[in-house]
């Protein structure tokens, strides 16, 4: 082949040369350049085509399987159909009678034509895809080949002999019926395997029944459409799409793929009876909160079971599938947008560099961690005290990522030698403390916990980071920390003030990140409301009016990282946590999503107000200098520290007494001499985590 490519380029040469004599002194000289181009390729071409181990021939062909006998199938077909396209273009073009001069013309062509124009297509890769798969993509990729092809050979042929013997209306048709032929080839065995594979086949006959459970799609935009594609390319999934819904009135009487747009989502409860279905989806996982709310109510007033594709944020690493369709959770009533993310600025802090997470195993360390993971770092250094979830932590980022170096380690983040090793060692550039206690009623009844954890912990971790010189250290906060009422709360709003004391005194890259309640994080609510319900009721309810701020793992995560790419030391950041959500809406809403209905089948009782535990919960305190930051999601506060390094070690050793010493009232006056505007709230329960007497709630 390759011997066959070097010898048409001799021959281009010296026929162009004999040729051109005729044409004048421009086309001379234009000619003799292009010759020279030609001559001097050719001095190296034998050896760079046919010589060399990795030559330029070599590396051309090594992404196509030459033994394969399909690729040669491919090849004979478009041979086929390319000399049958080249040749009924002159028999259209001289309606069914060619003249004996251009049948000459046409014989000596002929070959290097269909030659040439294979090899367009060769270099444009359209023998490396897979025809099953043809897509939109390819057929562009067919007309550039088809264009560059026709187009250099057609001026090929006015350079060298002025197109007399050709007719130019010829290679027009040629390139209309070589895209069709091509195309339709293609189109043809995707056909093919899509009916294989039980999809829509081209059959004269009566189209057969198909079996599995009918299903209603909800939404016809491209996530509907692709979930479509997705069951019928695929034999194994027991789905047959009856139709779809959806509210956009100019959709409707239309289809998608053959599959009809049947109507909008409030004609779903007799659309349904109507077409015997058996499963509703709902595929818009960019709808708003009250959007999905209103669907899935629709939804389940048919009885039918009820299932939706995850949302946006699920699927920024991935794509929607029939794998992922799922039973309908609560966070999809959340109707979170998108979280955009400057890729360019995270990867620039994360990729390649020694990244350390403490409190690794938990709810946000282990998001943290793979989302990390996935910027390519040179090592992730995971530090957690729970040795069964470091242990798992481990096992599983292992499988998702094994290129990556991963290094465990089993230490309490208060132990100070254990943490000065550990980074002596790793050398880490880049930590995320997320390692902290955050249940408010523990913390209430075990307030010297929340000293030696939260407070000394993060002394520990940001004094070895300053010392080792760690580029940046993000310390996840809480809501809690605002105006406190709450030892955990009151802990957390030190450990900011400590992460801008550092960041000040140090010069260093260290700040805060502040943001609400996580959904199925480590003691969220929505957990342990999903387990009473399990166990058939009731669900507990500390006061009917209170409302949270809730984001879901995935969320909270990303926006984490894009924090620590805009810090640049001594700032709190604070997610934008939307609308506050009532927790009695959400108990009702997560008893219905179970099938149940709210106060018939599950009770709601109300126990009354945990110790600490307020009924709204803050993002900013008066006074503080809130301001926007470049992401949207993202808001930041600068407000002046009024402690020096040294009045802070100061309380944190009076804290410490105390801590050792048992003495929770102490503790809880020190926290206020520390945080003014600390508030303590309910007394001490040495009983229990709940107060007051059970009784229904009033919702």
């Amino acid at each position: 082949m390759a011997e066959g490519i070097y010898g048409i380029l001799r021959g281009l040469k010296f026929e162009l040369a004999a040729k051109v004599e005729q044409k004048g002194p421009f086309l001379k000289d234009l000619m003799m350049r292009y010759s020279r181009i030609i001559s001097r390729g050719l001095k190296s071409m034998p050896a760079a085509l046919i010589g060399q181990e990795g030559s330029f021939f070599k590396d051309l062909i090594k992404p196509y399987r030459l033994k394969n006998l399909n690729f040669w199938f491919m090849i004979l077909g478009d041979c086929a159909f390319l000399l049958f396209s080249y040749f009924f273009a002159y028999y259209l073009r001289f309606d069914g009678y060619i003249p004996p001069d251009y049948l000459i013309g046409l014989k000596q062509t002929i070959i290097w034509f269909v030659l040439l124009k294979i090899v367009c297509l060769f270099l444009l890769g359209l023998y490396r895809g897979m025809w099953r798969y043809t897509s939109i993509h390819d057929m562009i990729r067919l007309i550039v080949a088809c264009l560059i092809s026709s187009g250099v050979f057609v001026l090929f042929l006015f350079v060298s002999m002025g197109f007399q013997g050709f007719s130019r209306g010829v290679f027009v048709i040629d390139f209309l019926l070589a895209f069709i032929f091509l195309g339709g080839y293609r189109l043809v065995v995707r056909l093919f395997y899509t009916g294989k594979n039980g999809g829509n086949k081209l059959t004269l006959s009566k189209r057969k029944k198909i079996d599995g459970r009918r299903v209603l799609l909800v939404g016809a935009g491209d996530a509907g459409e692709k979930l479509l594609r997705e069951i019928r390319g695929n034999p194994a999934i027991q789905y047959h799409v009856v139709g779809f819904i959806d509210d956009d009135r100019s959709k409707l009487k239309k289809s998608i793929h053959g599959v009809p747009i049947l109507g909008p989502t409030d004609e779903i409860r007799t659309i349904a009876p109507k077409k015997r279905i058996d499963e509703i989806v709902i595929a818009i996982p960019a709808a708003s909160a009250s959007e999905m709310r209103r669907i899935v109510k629709t939804c389940e007033a048919t009885g039918l079971d009820c299932k939706t594709v995850p949302g946006i944020g699920e699927l920024i690493e991935g794509k929607i599938t029939v794998g992922a369709i799922r039973r309908i959770r609560y966070e999809d009533l959340l109707g979170r947008k998108q979280v955009m993310l400057d890729m360019e600025k995270i990867g620039g802090y994360l990729s390649d560099k020694r990244v350390l997470v403490t409190g690794g195993a938990g709810s946000i360390g282990s998001e943290l961690s793979n989302q990390i993971a996935r910027f390519g770092p040179e090592k992730l250094i995971i530090v957690d005290m729970n040795e069964t979830g470091l242990y798992d932590m481990e096992l599983d980022l292992s499988e998702k990522f094994p290129e990556m170096q991963i290094v465990s380690f089993l230490s309490s983040i208060e132990n100070m030698n254990a943490m000065r090793r550990i980074l002596e060692q790793q050398k880490p550039q880049v930590v995320f403390h997320a390692a902290a206690y955050k249940h408010v009623p523990m913390m209430e009844l075990h307030p010297w916990e929340a000293v030696l954890n939260n407070i000394v912990g993060t002394q520990t971790l940001l004094s070895v980071c300053a010392n080792n010189g760690v580029d940046r250290c993000v310390v996840v906060s809480t809501d809690k920390a605002v105006r406190p009422t709450n030892v955990m709360g009151a802990s957390k709003r030190v450990c900011e003030i400590l992460t801008q004391i550092y960041a000040k005194e140090n010069g260093a890259k260290f700040m805060a990140v502040r943001f609400g309640n996580v959904v199925y994080s480590s003691g969220s609510v929505v957990p342990l409301f999903r387990k009473q319900i399990q166990r058939g009721g009731p669900i507990t309810l500390t006061h009917p009016e209170v409302m949270r701020y809730f984001m879901s793992i995935p969320e909270a995560s990303r926006l984490i990282l894009q924090a620590g790419a805009i810090g640049s030391g001594g700032e709190i950041f604070i997610l934008k946590m939307g609308t506050p959500i009532r927790i009695a809406d959400m108990a009702k809403d997560l008893i219905r999503l179970s099938d149940m209905v709210p106060g018939e089948d599950i009770k709601i009782i109300e126990v009354g107000l945990r110790p600490g535990e307020k009924l709204f919960e803050e993002l900013i305190t008066d006074g503080e200098g809130i301001q926007e930051t470049e992401h949207k999601e993202i808001m930041v506060l600068r407000g002046d520290i009024d402690f020096s390094m040294k009045e802070m070690k100061e309380h944190i050793e009076k804290l410490v007494d105390l801590a050792e010493a048992g003495d929770g009232k102490g503790i809880r006056d020190e926290l206020k001499r520390i945080v003014p505007e600390y508030t303590p709230q309910l007394a001490e329960n040495p009983g229990g985590i709940f107060q007051g007497q059970f009784h229904e709630a009033k919702i």
